[in-house]
């Protein structure tokens, strides 16, 4: 199932240390290989924790940076939902204000050849990402669709 690397020698001050949680609602077995080769690729940021929800898993990972670069692969590569985060943790002795980033994805019910209803048309989805192209059924013209007009949010 989930494993954290053990391998994996990062030195934090505290065990528990992290940046911000990506939150993955509604995903599959290769979502969440996908996001831990991801991590796994660098090495100087790690999933120090992982906490599974109801409908999902969050993982603790030590970069923000990083964590919204996992986001935006994770909407290119499988489609869905990204919402970004974020808010105000402490503030340093220097008197920046620190924050913590939140990103939530959650998989769209939809894949690449499904074929949807948008306002009484047919179209069959030929590319997810941040925006869905599709073409409609009936005619072949292609449209570019929201994620709302899916029905999902």
């Amino acid at each position: 199932m989930i494993e954290l690397n053990p391998e994996k020698k990062i030195k934090f001050a505290r065990p528990n240390y992290f940046q911000g949680i990506l939150q993955l609602r509604n995903v599959n077995n290769d979502v969440l290989d996908f996001v831990k080769q991801q991590v796994n690729k660098r090495d100087d940021v790690a999933i120090t924790k992982v906490v599974k929800q109801p409908n999902g898993y969050d993982y603790y990972i030590t970069s923000q940076k990083y964590l919204q670069t996992i986001g935006k692969k994770l909407r290119e590569s499988f489609g869905g939902f990204l919402k970004t985060s974020s808010r105000l943790h402490t503030r340093s002795r220097t008197g920046k204000d620190l924050y913590r980033v939140n990103v939530l994805f959650k998989m769209s019910k939809y894949k690449v050849g499904s074929i949807v209803n948008v306002r009484g048309d047919d179209y069959k989805i030929l590319r997810m990402g941040f925006r869905i192209f599709a073409k409609e059924v009936r005619t072949g013209r292609k449209k570019t669709l929201r994620v709302e007009d899916l029905g999902e949010e």
